[in-house]
C-alpha cells in the first residue's frame, strides 16, 4: 500500500473515531487522568485497588461514560482476582473484540465504545462459566431503590390479637386478619376453627420498609404473643393457632432464624415455624379491627420484651 492509501485510511479512522466519541465529549473532558487511562488509553487499575471489588449492595453497573446499565448486582460475584467480576450482562450492553495483545478478548461498553475490562471463559468459577473481569474505574453504581410498601405474614393465636398490635407500629400501613397455610380454597372462620382447614389465623402487614424494617416487624411479633407456645396461645387452644411465620425470601428466613436463634440462647424454647408464604385469604368483615370495632383489648396477647 502507499503512502497516500495509507494517510488516506489513517485520516478516515480517526475521523470515524472522532465522530464515535462525539456524543461522549463532555463527559470524556471531565474524566480524571487515571480514568481516562483505563476508559480510553484501555488500561488496568491495580487489583484489589477498586472501590466496587467487594461490594455486594443491590442495584445497577453502569458505564461511567454514558450511563448506560452494564451489569445487575446478581450477577456479581466474588472471584478473588482483585477486580469486580460478573458472570453475566446486561443483555445487548457489552461488546467483544479480541485485545491488543493478540490473546485475551476486551470487552466495552456497546453504547459509547468505553473500554470495561476483558472477559474470560471456561474458568468454572460459576454455573455459568464465564468471568467479566472490570475495571471499578469504569464503573458508576446505582443502588436499588427500597421498594415503599411491603408485606410480612404472621400467625401467632388468633389474629385479632396480632393485628391490634401490629397495626399501632410507626410505618404500618394496614393489617388485615385472615388464613393461611391450609389447603382449602377460600376458607370460612366456620372451617378454620373446627381444624380441618388446615389453615393458621394469620395476619397480613403492608408496610413502608423506609420506616420500619422486617426484622423490627418479626421482632414485636415475638413480643406480642408465647412463641413457645404450641397448638394455642393462652386460652385459645387448637393447631389453627400455632405460631408461624410465612417467609416469601431467602432474606426474610435468614432473619427470622436469627431471631430465633438470639431467643433460643436466651432460654426460651421456640415452637415459631418458618413456612413458605402461601395464598392468604382475607378473613369475613366482622374479624378486621375487631377489637377497635367493639371497644375492646386482646385477652391472649401483650407485650413482653425479649429483645
Amino acid at each position: 500500500m502507499n503512502y497516500i492509501a495509507t494517510l488516506l485510511l489513517l485520516t478516515l479512522s480517526l475521523l470515524a473515531e472522532s465522530q464515535e466519541l462525539k456524543p461522549w465529549a463532555k463527559a470524556l473532558s471531565q474524566l480524571t487522568p487515571q480514568e481516562r487511562a483505563v476508559i480510553v488509553d484501555k488500561g488496568t487499575e491495580r487489583p484489589f485497588s477498586g472501590k466496587y471489588v467487594s461490594t455486594d449492595e443491590k442495584g445497577i453497573y453502569r458505564c461511567k461514560v454514558c450511563n448506560s446499565a452494564l451489569y445487575h448486582s446478581n450477577d456479581k460475584f466474588d472471584s478473588h482476582c482483585g477486580w469486580p467480576s460478573f458472570d453475566d450482562a446486561i443483555k445487548g450492553a457489552i461488546k467483544r473484540q479480541k485485545d491488543a495483545d493478540g490473546r485475551r478478548t476486551e470487552i466495552l461498553c456497546n453504547h459509547c465504545n468505553a473500554h470495561l475490562g476483558h472477559v474470560f471463559e471456561g474458568e468454572n468459577m460459576t454455573a455459568k462459566n464465564v468471568r467479566h473481569c472490570v475495571n471499578s474505574i469504569s464503573l458508576k453504581f446505582e443502588k436499588a431503590k427500597k421498594p415503599t410498601k411491603a408485606y410480612a405474614y404472621f400467625a401467632g393465636g388468633c389474629f385479632w390479637g396480632v393485628e391490634y398490635y401490629l397495626e399501632k407500629l410507626e410505618g404500618v400501613l394496614a393489617v388485615e386478619s385472615g388464613f393461611m397455610g391450609g389447603e382449602t380454597k377460600n376458607p370460612s372462620y366456620r372451617e378454620v376453627v373446627r381444624g380441618k382447614s388446615g389453615h393458621l389465623e394469620s395476619v397480613e402487614v403492608l408496610y413502608d420498609p423506609s420506616k420500619i424494617s422486617y426484622e423490627a416487624l418479626a421482632k414485636h411479633f415475638f413480643e406480642i404473643h408465647d412463641p413457645t407456645q404450641k397448638d394455642g396461645q393462652g386460652p385459645d387452644i387448637g393447631s389453627q393457632y400455632h405460631s408461624a411465620i410465612f417467609v416469601d425470601s431467602p432474606t426474610e428466613r435468614k432473619t427470622i432464624e436469627k431471631l430465633i436463634a438470639q431467643l433460643t440462647s436466651k432460654g426460651y424454647a421456640i415452637a415459631t415455624k418458618i413456612l413458605p408464604k402461601s395464598s392468604f385469604y382475607r378473613a369475613e368483615e366482622y374479624h378486621q379491627d375487631y377489637y377497635d370495632k367493639n371497644k375492646k383489648e386482646p385477652y391472649c396477647h401483650g407485650f413482653v420484651k425479649r429483645f
